[in-house]
C-alpha cells in the first residue's frame, strides 16, 4: 500500500492554498504543522526535508516538492476526478498557471516586504520604506486581479472552481494586515466570501 504524502504547513502562510486543494480533492495525506513562532521551519530536521526553510513542502514517495504553484498543480493532476484544473486544455491550464505565478512572484513578494523586509535590506530605514510601500503595491496587484484576472467570473477560471481559487483566497486574506480593505475590490471581496463558504475552507477553522 502506498504511503500518504505529508504536507508541511504553517497557518497564515501560502501553504493554506495547498491544504485547501487537498481537502477539495478528498486526498489522503498527513498534515504536519510547523510553528514559525518557534522557528521550526529553520530546524535541522525540517531543513533536511526542505533546505529552503519555508512552507509548503509536500513529501511524496518520489521525493519532496516545494513552491505553491507546483504543489497545486500536482494535487490537481493526481486527483483529476476533483476537476481542480483544466487538465485537458493546454491553453486554459497555462492561463491558470499564469495566474498562480502572478500570485507567487508579484503579489506574494509585494506582501512579503512588510513582514520580511529584512530579506532585502539590513538598513532599518530601508526596511521601513519598504513596509510603507506595501499598501500601494498590494492595491496595484489586486487592481490587476480585480479587472484583468477575475472580472465578472464566479471563479478565477470561470464556472469551475480550481486550485487558483484557494490560492487567491489565501493571498487576499493578507490584505487586512497589509493595510488594505478588501472591499476596495468588490469582485475579489465577493470571491473571498464564496471560497470562505466552501467545506474545504470551513475545515481550516
Amino acid at each position: 500500500m502506498a504511503s500518504q504524502p505529508t504536507l508541511y504547513y504553517a497557518a497564515g502562510t501560502c501553504a493554506q492554498a495547498v491544504l485547501i486543494a487537498l481537502y477539495e480533492a478528498n486526498a489522503q495525506f498527513t498534515l504536519k504543522a510547523l510553528s514559525f513562532a518557534d522557528n521550526e521551519q529553520r530546524s535541522p530536521e525540517y531543513l533536511r526535508i526542505n533546505p529552503k526553510g519555508r512552507v509548503p513542502a509536500l513529501a511524496t514517495e518520489r521525493g519532496v516538492l516545494t513552491e505553491t504553484p507546483a504543489l497545486l498543480l500536482y494535487v490537481a493532476q493526481t486527483h483529476p476526478q476533483a476537476r481542480l484544473a483544466p487538465l485537458n486544455d493546454p491553453f486554459a491550464l497555462a492561463q491558470m498557471q499564469e495566474f498562480n505565478a502572478y500570485l507567487a512572484s508579484t503579489a506574494h513578494i509585494a506582501h512579503a516586504h512588510r513582514p520580511r523586509a529584512s530579506r532585502w535590506a539590513d538598513d532599518e530605514a530601508a526596511q521601513a520604506a519598504m513596509r510603507a510601500k506595501v499598501p500601494q503595491n498590494m492595491r496595484e496587484c489586486f487592481a490587476m486581479i480585480e479587472e484583468h484576472y477575475l472580472g465578472d467570473k464566479t471563479w478565477v477560471m470561470g464556472e469551475q472552481f480550481t486550485v487558483a481559487d484557494g490560492y487567491l483566497y489565501t493571498v487576499a486574506g493578507w490584505l487586512k494586515g497589509d493595510g488594505v480593505d478588501i472591499t476596495e475590490f468588490p469582485r475579489v471581496a465577493a470571491h473571498f466570501e464564496r471560497v470562505k463558504a466552501r467545506d474545504s475552507v470551513q475545515r481550516l477553522q
